[in-house]
């Protein structure tokens, strides 16, 4: 196979990598509809995550399509499991908002900043849950437990990701069409990467106190 160099190999970088990014995306919603959302959305979700892993750690030859369904298959029950209790997390806070609505503006006052930081960090430590669920092997109440932890002990990365994705779901807003080929996938890819950072962060530094120790 020859190869292209130049100005004419990065253009043909940049549409292989929308190609792999579109035919992941494809994947994530073809799969999430396949167990009709509720038990298809979080088995796929972590297939995605699970690609985008290897393509973190440098593996770019990778199948996309084996390493998917692979992972949607193997961890189809164990990840629905976690979507339970996430949602059901989710569910008691939106139930929350609601009862903040009908009270008087005087309970507003007071309890909306202590609802919006438990919000706040129920969603900045989702951002490590799913990169933390295809890393390492854990019990799901670990893996809730550990990404909590991290995103505590790594406030500047947990803003950047913080602010990432917001601002793509802002850019995505304007153009709904593109969400086909390029929603989960990104939004994966800004997560994943600052992620592993963290964990191998936090893991140096614990080796380094156990070594002294």
């Amino acid at each position: 196979m020859v190869e292209t160099h130049g100005f004419m190999g990065a253009i043909n970088n940049v549409l292989e990598w929308i190609s792999r990014l579109a035919l992941l995306n494809i994947l994530w919603i073809f799969f999430s509809f396949l167990g009709l959302i509720v038990f298809g959305l979080f088995p796929a979700t972590v297939a995605m995550f699970s690609v985008v892993r290897r393509w973190a750690m440098g593996d770019m030859e990778i199948s996309i399509t084996r390493v998917f369904w692979e992972s949607y298959k193997k961890e189809f029950s164990k990840s629905n499991l976690l979507g339970g209790i996430i949602s059901c997390i989710g569910l008691v806070l939106f139930i929350d908002f609601l009862f903040l609505k009908q009270v008087s503006p005087q309970i507003q006052g007071f309890l909306f900043v202590p609802f919006l930081i438990i919000l706040i960090l129920y969603v900045c430590t989702l951002f490590y849950v799913f990169p933390m669920y295809v890393h390492y092997e854990m019990k799901l109440l670990e893996v809730l437990k550990n990404s909590f932890i991290v995103m505590i002990m790594r406030p500047i990365s947990t803003i950047m990701m913080l602010v990432c994705g917001v601002g793509l779901m802002i850019l995505l807003s304007f153009a709904p069409p593109v969400l086909i080929v390029c929603s989960g996938n990104v939004f994966a890819l800004l997560m994943t990467k600052p992620a592993m950072n963290a964990f191998n962060h936090i893991n140096r530094k614990y080796e380094t106190i156990i070594a002294k120790g």
